[in-house]
């Protein structure tokens, strides 16, 4: 079984940043990539960053040139750097560790608000 702890959440003004922090634990073998969601209410959760185990990464168009998705060395650890914050990112965040050909695995998410 594999757990994701995601921290880092929190209240920001518009403009402000903020970083998130997913540390994954427990029986990850072979390939896998990790990613970032969010789910603002009323709507669908999306994705926002992705990285694969090669270290490609890849990003939705709203947060291009402001969010920065990162790992550890170790890989066991990913991070989500959010600049120049918006209203409209707002949700509650959420980590993703997909094994390729395996199972998903979700974190309990981590709220981040965007109010002047």
């Amino acid at each position: 079984q594999v757990q994701l702890v995601e921290s880092g959440g929190g209240s920001v003004q518009p403009g402000g940043s903020l970083r998130l922090s997913c540390a994954a634990s427990g029986s990850i073998f072979g390939l896998y990539n990790m990613g970032w969601y969010r789910q603002a209410p009323g709507k669908r959760r999306e994705l926002v960053a992705t990285m694969s185990s090669g270290g490609s990464t890849d990003y939705t168009d709203s947060v291009k040139g402001r969010f920065t998705i990162s790992r550890d060395n170790a890989k066991t650890t990913l991070y989500l750097q959010m600049n120049s914050l918006k209203p409209e990112d707002t949700a509650v965040y959420y980590c993703n560790l997909q094994i390729q050909l395996g199972p998903t695995y979700w974190g309990q998410g981590t709220q981040v608000t965007v109010s002047s």
